[in-house]
């Protein structure tokens, strides 16, 4: 399993959490997404290493900005 911290910006509740989780949770290998909204960070677990236009696109689905557009 591969975890990986994504800054995303602009979510400022639940249904910023959920609209972020169920897009990211959608990408193919990926097992589980938690929202930190105080933070703005996201953590992903995936089968294997994402691709980051893939993370960004999801991201940007769901209506946010994901920042420097690389995991931590």
């Amino acid at each position: 399993m591969v975890q990986k911290v994504y800054d995303v910006q602009g979510m400022t509740c639940a249904h910023c959490v959920q609209a972020v989780s169920s897009e990211l949770g959608g990408l193919p290998g990926v097992k589980d997404v938690q929202v930190d909204l105080g933070s703005g960070k996201v953590t992903v677990m995936s089968e294997e290493p994402l691709d980051s236009a893939a993370v960004a696109a999801a991201v940007d689905e769901a209506g946010y900005e994901l920042v420097g557009g690389e995991a931590r």
